[in-house]
């Protein structure tokens, strides 16, 4: 008796689901996800460093409410204020790299 599997790879799923790569709700989602990415990366190294939000942003000039809204995917971050959490805040080095 041969038992046929209905699973699916995440690629697979995310493409019935979401459309193909350059659809809009293909876009809409990966963009979605980049955000999200960005705030658990900025929490991760938070937590790695043992700070709480709010000597995070007394680091970097900003408030705790404004890094909550960052990990938590709420407020979008521009690149000057991502440096500064990065590199001020984190001590860290911020890379950013485009890919075609």
């Amino acid at each position: 008796m041969k038992h046929q599997s209905n699973l699916k790879s995440l690629d697979q799923f995310v493409e019935e689901q979401y459309g193909k790569k350059g659809t809009s709700k293909r876009d809409k989602l990966e963009k979605g996800y980049e955000s999200f990415k960005l705030g658990f990366l900025i929490q991760q190294a938070r937590l790695e460093k043992g700070m709480t939000q709010e000597e995070l942003a007394e680091k970097c000039g900003t408030n705790k409410g404004y890094i909550s809204k960052i990990e938590n995917n709420i407020k979008e971050v521009r690149i000057s204020t991502l440096q500064k959490i990065v590199e001020l805040g984190l001590g860290g080095h911020l890379e950013l790299s485009i890919k075609l």
